[in-house]
């Protein structure tokens, strides 16, 4: 009887499961509080901002352009940061910068103050949430990197989902009786500094610190490894400085930038864009909850399909699929129309984002994955300046975002391409010696 009830109890199973999936469930609760609020409800904000002070969209999109030239700065600075500090302690001090930057947005009175609340709440995101969070699984895991990622990556999708219609409820203007948007930007400040120290203490760097190999092979020695170069370059890992010297390391990074601008564009342009075609702004709501609840689903196809056929065949498909979602949003005038492009967008979009930060892990191992990603983030976060400003200026030209949406499906298009032409992952130079 003893041997039955010790066989099923629960709380001896959870001592026996590899942490790292409890990692990836944390990583996930991350993304949720760190990156929702801020990035999946920004359209929402700026609807909101823009009758409220009455701002154009080029000086809305400014805001979300300077956070990217911060995020060039600041990409490269984080990534050594976090090799060298570790996730847990980036975790902490990003989180209470994120909600001190959310603290400074409910208390803003003109543009240049909403710029400083953003690039605040900007760093602290990029600090704490996103990068360390991916170096830390890239450490916990190697043959099960994509669908562990793809598990993090749920907060986002499923925190949209959940979140945005909410976010959009609260701080809608049009209705009596919310809160608003200055009280919910303020509660989300605080809890998210309050939260930050005890979520920050169940995060653990590296397996090896607590007695573990990555796909938990020290209790589970059935678990196959990588083998042959794909070994090689996990056991070695390449320094940043080798990185940047391969043709794979630029092939990544300008695919991931090209293929990153679609959605980025549509966190600033789409509420706008929506509701100047006579939609409401719970309707925007509904539709970002759409493809966030259809990018819940394939974030987790996406890594299950990241890990068993070539990972750069797997992100060009799913890349060029955001291209044809954008040509479906430019012909949506009707409500339906718009859910269609959520669909898509959500397949696109959420297959495709766990795999383009695995893939780094899959090229270059685990010695330095934080500072590769960060200087990797350079010429996206460039981009990701661009293309949201360069749509603001022609809407405020032209009336209309059918030619910078063309541009952006064609740029994320041709993007999607340059993942065909990596090769397999190879070994460190020192390896080869």
């Amino acid at each position: 009887m003893i041997e039955i009830l010790s066989r099923v109890n629960p709380f001896r199973r959870a001592r026996t499961t590899f942490y790292g999936w409890w990692l990836a469930g944390l990583a996930a609760l991350v993304m949720v509080i760190g990156t929702v609020p801020l990035f999946q409800g920004m359209t929402a904000w700026f609807v909101v901002l823009e009758q409220t002070f009455g701002w154009n969209r080029t000086q809305l999109s400014l805001a979300f352009s300077l956070t990217r030239v911060e995020g060039s700065i600041m990409g490269p600075i984080s990534g050594f940061l976090i090799d060298k500090l570790g996730p847990r302690r980036m975790v902490l001090v990003g989180m209470i910068i994120l909600g001190l930057g959310f603290v400074l947005l409910s208390r803003i009175q003109n543009l240049w103050q909403f710029y400083l609340a953003f690039v605040v709440m900007s760093s602290g995101a990029g600090l704490g949430t996103w990068m360390p969070m991916m170096t830390a699984l890239n450490s916990w895991f190697l043959r099960r990197r994509s669908i562990a990622m793809a598990i993090a990556m749920e907060g986002f999708s499923l925190g949209g989902v959940l979140l945005v219609p909410l976010l959009v409820w609260s701080i809608d203007p049009d209705v009596i009786g919310r809160p608003g948007w200055r009280a919910t930007a303020m509660f989300i400040g605080i809890a998210t500094m309050l939260i930050a120290f005890p979520l920050s203490r169940f995060i653990r760097n590296r397996p090896e610190d607590y007695g573990e190999l990555p796909d938990g092979r020290a209790r589970l020695a059935a678990v196959s490894t990588p083998t042959g170069a794909n070994a090689l370059v996990e056991e070695s890992g390449y320094t940043w400085q080798q990185a940047i010297r391969t043709s794979a390391f630029w092939l990544i990074t300008w695919g991931h930038a090209c293929s990153s601008i679609v959605i980025i564009t549509l966190m600033v342009h789409l509420g706008p864009m929506l509701t100047d075609r006579g939609m409401s702004l719970q309707t925007v709501g509904w539709v970002v909850a759409t493809m966030t609840g259809a990018a819940a689903v394939f974030t987790m196809v996406g890594g299950f399909i990241g890990d068993r056929i070539p990972i750069r065949i797997s992100i060009a498909g799913f890349s060029a699929l955001q291209s044809v979602a954008v040509v479906v949003l430019l012909l949506a005038n009707s409500v339906e129309t718009a859910l269609l492009f959520a669909v898509i967008m959500g397949i696109g979009f959420g297959a495709r984002n766990p795999l383009t930060t695995s893939i780094r892990g899959v090229y270059f191992g685990r010695r330095a994955f934080a500072s590769i990603t960060g200087i990797s983030m350079v010429p996206m976060n460039l981009l990701s300046m661009a293309a949201p400003l360069f749509a603001g200026i022609m809407f405020d030209l032209q009336g209309s975002y059918l030619l910078p949406f063309g541009v952006v499906a064609a740029v994320c298009f041709l993007g999607s391409g340059l993942f065909l032409f990596l090769g397999e992952p190879t070994p460190a130079p020192a390896v080869k010696q």
